[in-house]
């Protein structure tokens, strides 16, 4: 069952990141950074639940993308699902729900990042009509 994440989701959250996508990130972090988003009307969070046992299986998170060279559309920032539940189309009903939202806000497209070693990802979104468009590389300077 697809619907919106709560500040509650924050301990499922913090286990689909790292068994999903392999990010260790301490709870009381998570809580904040859920807490901050979800007061934030530029993101947009949904989650998958099984509806039978009320269990957190996945997620997508989006931004709106707002730049003076494009028109605005929603910037995909996470999209997990636990690797137990992979491959059953949760992931693709997320997308779906993502989709709808973006064409109601008039957005023009959806963009997302997808890290170069992540094959069986590049098939998903290909699969659900994605495009790869371009290869690039990521700068990062922590700042002090």
């Amino acid at each position: 069952m697809l619907r919106p994440l709560a500040l509650s989701d924050a301990e499922a959250l913090q286990a689909i990141n790292e068994l999903a996508l392999g990010y260790q990130f301490p709870l009381d972090l998570t809580q904040q950074q859920l807490k901050k988003l979800l007061g934030d009307d530029h993101h947009i969070l949904l989650g998958f639940e099984d509806p039978s046992s009320g269990r957190l299986l996945g997620y997508v998170h989006a931004e709106v993308f707002d730049t003076l060279y494009s028109e605005t559309a929603l910037n995909i920032l996470g999209l997990a699902v636990l690797p137990d539940y992979q491959n059953q189309g949760i992931g693709k009903r997320l997308m779906q729900a993502l989709e709808a939202q973006a064409k109601s806000r008039s957005y023009a497209f959806i963009r997302l990042h997808s890290s170069a070693q992540r094959q069986s990802a590049h098939a998903f979104y290909r699969k659900i009509g994605y495009n790869g468009d371009k290869l690039q590389k990521r700068f990062i300077k922590t700042v002090e």
